[in-house]
This record gives structure tokens, sequence and C-alpha cells, in this order.
């Protein structure tokens, strides 16, 4: 039986998450916080979830979220977080592979963080039906990196980093429909896992869709 690529990156993100403890620390990504903390609470769609931080985030200010992730361990511990947080009655779980599979409906918001993966990802596809699954008046809101981190001399697998110019050109939004309210690479400082100090660059996209 030939492995697919939807195995291949099914195996590899169970893995991970299921070889350890908790993989990330619980805290809603930095620059979701800074693009949605000033947006009308809605639907919201988190693509790859992961352990949840980003939706639990979104629903204590009151967003309706469905969390989307690849990873049945991911999921739980979603679930969990959730629970803990007191935010279960606004939170959706649902598991996905991107590229072939995609939740239903339309949001208001759609956020997409760090999308990036060292096993076959079919992004543009992804980001594509994230544009499509925002409702009229609505947000897509993708971040990602921009490049290795500052202290990452021999990066551990070969890796193309979207640019912004890049990402809008593969989304092909229709003209007119589609006002970019944040195109932008935000530099942050980050420690290295061996304690160095450094700094890593991360690209902003923030579109609004016209109401209808």
């Amino acid at each position: 039986m030939t492995e697919t690529p939807a195995v291949r990156a099914a195996d590899f993100w169970e893995t991970r998450y299921r070889d350890g403890s908790r993989l990330w620390n619980g805290r809603p990504n930095s620059l979701l916080v800074r693009e949605a903390a000033e947006l009308e609470p809605g639907s919201a769609l988190d693509l790859g979830c992961g352990e949840g931080a980003d939706a639990v985030w979104l629903a204590s200010r009151g967003w309706r979220v469905t969390g989307v992730d690849i990873s049945h361990t991911a999921l739980e511990r979603a679930v969990a977080h959730a629970a803990d947080a007191g935010v279960s009655d606004r939170t959706v779980w649902e598991r996905h592979v991107l590229g072939e599979t995609f939740p239903e409906g339309s949001f208001d918001l759609v956020n997409v963080q760090f999308l990036q993966s060292p096993v076959e990802l079919d992004q543009q596809r992804i980001l594509r039906r994230a544009a499509a699954a925002v409702d009229a008046g609505g947000t897509l809101l993708i971040v990602m990196h921009a490049g290795w981190p500052s202290w990452q001399t021999e990066p551990p697998f070969e890796a193309e980093f979207p640019t912004l110019r890049s990402v809008l050109d593969e989304l092909a939004l229709p003209e007119g429909e589609w006002t970019v309210e944040t195109l932008e690479t935000v530099r942050s400082v980050h420690v290295s896992p061996e304690g160095v100090e450094g700094f890593r660059d991360d690209n902003v996209w923030r579109m609004r869709r016209a109401d209808a």
C-alpha cells in the first residue's frame, strides 16, 4: 500500500504531539492578539489550532470558535484547555486533513497562524479555501514565518518561506472585494532552546472582505 502525503502528514503531527507533553506554551499567538483584539466578536475558524490556545483566547473574548487540526492528540488537549478556561460552550473542535477536507460554513474571522510544515502541505489550496470561508464583512488573518530564526545556522530541512507578495498572488482575491488592512513583516526577539538570544521575522496579512 502506497503511503499518501495526507497519511505522512497525519502520522508526523500525531507522533509529534503524542510523544511528549504539551508542545506549546498555552498562550495565544501575539500577532493574533495584536490584530484581532479590536474586532467585534462573531464566528471564528482557527485553522491548524494545535492545542487550542488561539481558539480559547478568542472564545474568552466572546467569539464562537471552530478549531481545526490534523492531530487527535492536539485536539484532545484543546478540548481540555477550553474546559479549564470555561469556554467549552463557545468552542467546537474538528479534525481535518486540510487540503483534502475543510470545515463547512462561513465565518466572521478565519485565523491561520503558522500553517507551515516540514511534511507536504498544499498551502495555496488551503489559503484559498480559507479566504472563501470568510463571510461578507469578515476578516482573514494569516501569519507565517518569513525565514529561519537568526540563530539557525544550519536549517534542519529545506523550506520555502512565503513573501508578503507571494501570498497575495497565490490568494488571487477578486479585485474590489477585499481590502488589505495589514501587510507587514514583524521582527520579534526570541531565545533559542539553547538560551541564545536572537530574533525571528514573521509576515502578517490581515484582509477584510467587503460587506454584501
